[in-house]
């Protein structure tokens, strides 16, 4: 019985977590394109964001550079609970998995 409550109530917890994460997204258009040029090599001024969405603390970026060439990226954290900081993003190309691994 308390295993169960403790399960439920962790559970709980969780989503809450998520649900703030979310809703306290700091992540600018212009920090979002700031982060990923850096990773793709890239200037700002030659990405532009397609799409993006929040779940949690991943944002999930679509950009298409100035060449034509699309990219997928993941962006973890800018928001409430982690003080706005984020870790470097996780990019690929368009259709191609986002690698787990930070360096390569």
């Amino acid at each position: 019985m308390y295993r169960k409550t403790a399960v439920l109530m962790v559970a709980i917890a969780l989503s809450g977590c998520s649900a703030i994460a979310g809703k306290t997204n700091m992540l600018t258009d212009q920090k979002i394109l700031s982060e990923t040029s850096g990773v793709l090599g890239y200037q700002p001024s030659e990405l532009t964001i397609i799409s993006r969405r929040t779940e949690g603390t991943n944002t999930y970026v679509s950009l298409k550079a100035a060449d034509a060439k699309e990219f997928t990226c993941v962006i973890n954290g800018g928001n409430a609970l982690s003080f706005g900081m984020t870790n470097p993003p996780s990019c690929s190309k368009k259709g191609e998995p986002v690698s787990n691994k930070p360096f390569g």
